[in-house]
């Protein structure tokens, strides 16, 4: 059997533009789907170029999902509300660098990427779409 869990991030009409910066940032496979896909599924008339369902599959095996809300939700929360962060790890420092070079551009650190006392490099950001962004790598094995 295989699981995951994946972030499925909602907005209010920026999924496509954080799913490019995403694509850009990440790499590989972006595939969207707008509401007009499937008429009268979601969203008014005037929505149809909104994003209903959006995934990025990295070949890192990564996998990130967002959608646009519909206007008829617009008190609903998004993804640039607090009480939750996207968290990349791993053990590639320089992947993992990469990423958050590529995620704080327009965006903002809320800690920075340093050693932290615990012995991994950590960080903290939040992302030009108002994302909140952690980031960890833990050290290199030690030889044997």
């Amino acid at each position: 059997m295989t699981l995951r869990l994946n972030p499925y991030l909602n907005f209010h009409g920026q999924a496509r533009a954080a799913l490019e910066h995403y694509h850009g940032v990440l790499g590989g496979k972006l595939e969207i789907m707008r509401y007009d896909s499937i008429p009268g599924m979601m969203g008014a008339d005037d929505e149809g170029d909104k994003v209903m369902h959006g995934q990025l599959e990295t070949n890192d095996g990564l996998t990130l999902m967002a959608a646009d809300y519909p206007a008829s939700m617009e008190a609903a929360p998004d993804a640039s509300v607090g009480g939750h962060s996207v968290c990349v790890s791993g053990d590639d420092l320089g992947r993992v660098q990469a990423i958050w070079d590529g995620l704080v551009e327009g965006g903002e650190v809320r800690e920075p990427l340093a050693q932290a006392p615990w012995g991994d490099t950590f960080g903290m950001l939040t992302d030009r779409f108002g994302v909140p962004c952690m980031f960890s790598c833990s050290p290199p094995a030690p030889a044997e």
